[in-house]
């Protein structure tokens, strides 16, 4: 069993996972990849993709049958979605398939902003105070009774995308009745001042087995709506903040029924009372180049580490984690006014990651000391500011 090469359909539509893939090769599995036809030229690792399927958009009854056509001569053991978009599709499919893995119902608590709310209430884990648009009562019942402003919110898009700070009941009701038969799909909260800070891990047996606490200087919706640069850097080590992070992660974690995978969970700590508060999980692996960022601070690929937990896992093999580093890392990322940005200028010898993407542009650091971390990541966010920086309006849904 042990030496078995078990075959891996990896489902993505957006151009993302190549270390998993490669981890997924490299484990001694035979390894196909489901994607879009218009990331055909993006550059997978094709030597470590044994064949590769097309689809133009995503309409599920004909993934379905597509997949149902490739298993008369290949048997598939595993799922797995490596984008946020891509966890409820690849759920529904392992439901009609019989896979193992995670399931429609668990999805949804990696999905759905709404059901990660209940669910997260009803563990006892703090939230923020939030209603469903669904009664007319109740929404005039929570906007009367929690002052503004208020965050209206999507229930399944990613990050800080669709969401609308709202300041007054009238502005409101406005937005509600513009959505019309849609409203459904949203949600109100509270909005409350804070720092916010994310939780990266990994979990194996329905336990965290790894995570790294890092804190967004900028949060997401500042970053998103504010045409601002995004920042994000290791929480100090043994902080009392870190401490209930960790706790904290691994109570949402056990309450959502992560058994194995990585995971992208985000918290945000009150300016007022200083209270932590859950805001959102996922259960795949943080974008906007945080694994790289958590990599070079811990030692730690969560991409490569997700697919042998995966390989393993089915195997019925024993795993286990690489030698932590307990470095300090940080990520700048920002828009450039520039298609391709000369960096050379940047030449601290922290300086790991350079950004190599068209109008992008990014650098990691690490150090031994996470003051030195935040001191460069703020003298490159001054200089990008002033040098390179563009903004684009924070987009109402995702492509």
């Amino acid at each position: 069993m042990a030496k078995q090469a078990l075959n891996f359909l990896c489902i993505s539509t957006y151009f993302k996972g190549v270390d998993f893939l490669k981890a997924c090769k490299a484990e001694g599995n035979n390894v196909y990849l489901l994607t879009k036809k218009n990331l055909e030229h993006e550059a997978w690792p094709w030597e470590q993709i044994d064949d590769v399927f097309y689809i133009e958009n995503w309409n599920e009854e004909h993934v379905k049958k597509g997949i149902a056509f490739k298993f008369r001569t290949i048997r598939f053991d595993r799922f797995v979605a490596l984008d946020d978009f891509d966890v409820e599709r690849v759920a529904n499919l392992r439901e009609h398939f019989r896979m193992p893995g995670m399931g429609r119902t668990t999805a949804h608590y990696f999905r759905d902003k709404l059901a990660m709310r209940v669910q997260a209430k009803d563990a006892k884990i703090n939230v923020p105070e939030f209603t469903t648009l669904f009664n007319n009562e109740e929404i005039n019942a929570f906007v009367d009774s929690v002052s503004p402003p208020w965050l209206l919110k999507p229930r399944s898009e990613a990050s800080a995308t669709g969401i609308k700070k709202v300041s007054s009941k009238e502005e409101l009701w406005q937005i509600i009745d513009a959505l019309e038969d849609s409203r459904d799909d949203y949600l109100v909260e509270k909005f409350a001042p804070g720092d916010v800070y994310h939780v990266d891990g990994l979990n194996l047996e329905d336990k965290v087995i790894f995570a790294r606490v890092s804190k967004y200087l900028d949060t997401p919706f500042e970053v998103a709506h504010g045409g601002g640069i995004f920042r994000s850097a290791t929480c100090e080590i043994g902080s009392k903040d870190e401490k209930a992070l960790i706790k904290m992660n691994a109570d949402v974690m056990k309450a959502f029924g992560l058994k194995f995978g990585a995971s992208h969970t985000e918290f945000i700590k009150s300016k007022a009372t200083g209270e932590f508060f859950f805001l959102e999980t996922s259960s795949r692996v943080g974008g906007a180049n945080l694994a790289e960022m958590v990599q070079y601070a811990s030692g730690v690929n969560l991409w490569a580490e997700w697919a042998i937990i995966e390989s393993k896992n089915l195997k019925n093999q024993t795993y286990k984690l690489p030698k932590i580093h307990n470095k300090y890392a940080g990520i700048v990322v920002s828009l450039s006014r520039y298609e391709y940005p000369d960096t050379s200028s940047f030449s601290d010898k922290e300086i790991v990651w350079c950004m190599h993407k068209p109008w992008h542009i990014g650098l990691i650091v690490v150090s031994d000391s996470s003051e030195r971390v935040l001191e460069l990541l703020d003298q490159y966010t001054q200089r990008i500011g002033n040098e390179f920086h563009a903004s684009l309006p924070a987009p109402d849904k995702s492509e």
